[in-house]
């Protein structure tokens, strides 16, 4: 199984860990995020994850957070190589209105973070991250049949073994519950590019 693989990098104070899903209570003023725009660096926030030196694969994990609430919010997918070298999927909630669907990609200590704004009652999404040698995929899915592309990148620091798994935060004075389920490896999902050919 996953689960019996994975090991917290940073262990959340409130934590359940069940052989068919995983649940955490945030703690406030939790999060990743390095230097860029804020000019701030955080990088606290807990992260469950296995480590593997497989070059091909997928890994599938849905996330429920019916009890997110207070802006930036969130739980997801994540890589975290070391503190300046890590890339994450989540749902960050914003207002009663709207929420960000994104991913933050953090190449030798700078982030970026590409978004699109999605309503706030969805409370449930599927993460699809596959990896094909140093390159990387984040697809998300509202049903865990149909994924749509979030992001490809490219990590400086990720050609070898890397870690993997899940994360959840709260980054401001707040507090809620994340739950992970239905977590699967599986073949690499991202196909061979059949386009242009490489230089």
């Amino acid at each position: 199984m996953i689960i019996d693989k994975m090991k917290w990098t940073r262990e959340p104070a409130d934590f359940v860990v069940l052989p068919d899903r995983i649940e955490v209570t945030t703690r406030p003023h939790t999060d990743l995020w390095q230097r860029t725009y804020y000019h701030f660096r955080n990088d606290n926030a807990p992260v469950f994850q296995m480590k593997t030196d497989e070059k091909y694969f997928s890994f599938v994990v849905k996330t429920d957070f019916t009890e997110s609430h207070h802006r930036f919010d969130q739980c997801g997918i994540v890589m975290y190589l070391d503190s300046e070298n890590w890339l994450k999927g989540s749902v960050e909630y914003e207002n009663e209105q709207f929420q960000h669907l994104g991913s933050v990609v953090t190449n030798h200590g700078y982030s970026d973070w590409a978004t699109t704004a999605i309503p706030s009652d969805v409370k449930t999404m599927w993460y699809r991250f596959s990896r094909r040698e140093d390159d990387y995929c984040i697809e998300c899915s509202q049903d865990g049949e149909h994924f749509t592309q979030m992001r490809i990148c490219h990590m400086w620091e990720g050609a070898g073994e890397i870690q993997f798994g899940i994360y959840a935060c709260s980054p401001e004075d707040s507090s809620f519950k994340a739950v992970f389920s239905e977590m699967k490896l599986m073949e690499c999902a991202w196909k061979a590019h059949d386009g242009q050919q490489p230089d």
